[in-house]
């Protein structure tokens, strides 16, 4: 048998920190799951267009939770944002070279941040107003976009001069998110109430933007872990604090001897996750034990 040299072991533990220090974006427990965002053109104005901007949640677990999203870019020109429906920028910056009417935003780059669910109708689209709270699609496909209107101003008027925002950046109440360049991909197709009459936007870019351990975490926990599902109608307690602030339950396994043994008859989880996030699990030691 040949053994490996100390300077052999020590080149493949720097070869494998760096494959996955290097990793910028990636989930090992949802692999294919992302953020995708889509900026719609529907409609041109005279000094620039309209754009429904949806955030789709195409994670099989990971929610993003209160206080919600926000979602920020910088304008490649001197673009300005006359007016936000289904969202709110959150400065206004410096719009003195205006003198009549005066844009929502000037900032180079804005940012945008959810409604409230409390917001008036008339300030309202679909999928808008939810807190900044974006539900995973595999969970709970109803609430798993959020979406705003744009009014820009100061930009491109056709498919040719207009321009998409670079540097889209995600934040979420925990980091971890990169989100890549924009792409142009098919116009998407929209549907009306009545399902009669179908309408295309005049241009349509996708961002996609994944979620990474390695950016969320200084020390990425390994552990590739079993994803246990809720009987439908029967799991919405987890949707409430409850009494104490707390949900409990209680799950049953079949230890199979032949295969699994565990010293002292128990077996207890390495890690257990909570909408993507590592738990705080007591020391061995605090485990019972059977004598």
């Amino acid at each position: 048998m040949t053994f490996l040299s100390k300077s052999t072991v020590l080149l493949l533990f720097v070869l494998c920190c760096v494959s996955f220090t290097s990793t910028e974006a990636y989930d090992a427990l949802d692999p294919n799951g992302n953020i995708t965002i889509k900026w719609d053109i529907v409609s041109w104005t005279p000094d620039g267009y309209v754009a429904l901007v949806t955030i789709y949640n195409y994670h099989q677990f990971r929610h993003i939770q209160a206080p919600g999203w926000s979602l920020g870019w910088t304008w490649q020109n001197n673009e300005v944002i006359w007016s936000v429906v289904g969202g709110q920028t959150t400065e206004q910056g410096n719009c003195s070279r205006f003198k009549g009417n005066i844009p929502r935003c000037c900032k180079k780059s804005p940012t945008v941040v959810d409604l409230s669910p409390r917001t008036p109708q008339n300030k309202k689209i679909a999928n808008c107003c939810k807190g900044g709270l974006i539900s995973s699609m595999v969970q709970d496909p109803a609430n798993s976009a959020s979406s705003f209107q744009l009014s820009v101003g100061s930009a491109g008027t056709n498919n040719r001069t207009v321009r998409i925002p670079k540097n889209i950046t995600l934040n979420t109440p925990g980091p971890g998110y990169t989100c890549g360049p924009s792409r142009i991909v098919r116009p998407t197709r929209f549907i009306s109430a009545d399902k009669r009459r179908v309408t295309s936007a005049f241009l349509t870019w996708n961002i996609t933007c994944t979620y990474s351990q390695f950016l969320a975490y200084k020390t990425p926990a390994c552990y590739d872990a079993a994803m246990l599902w809720g009987i439908k109608d029967y799991n919405d307690v987890l949707m409430q604090a409850g009494r104490y602030g707390k949900a409990q339950l209680e799950l049953l396994f079949r230890k199979d001897k032949e295969t699994f043994t565990s010293n002292k008859g128990w077996a207890f989880p390495q890690g257990i996750y909570f909408n993507g996030d590592s738990c705080v699990l007591p020391p061995p030691d605090a485990y019972p034990m059977v004598a």
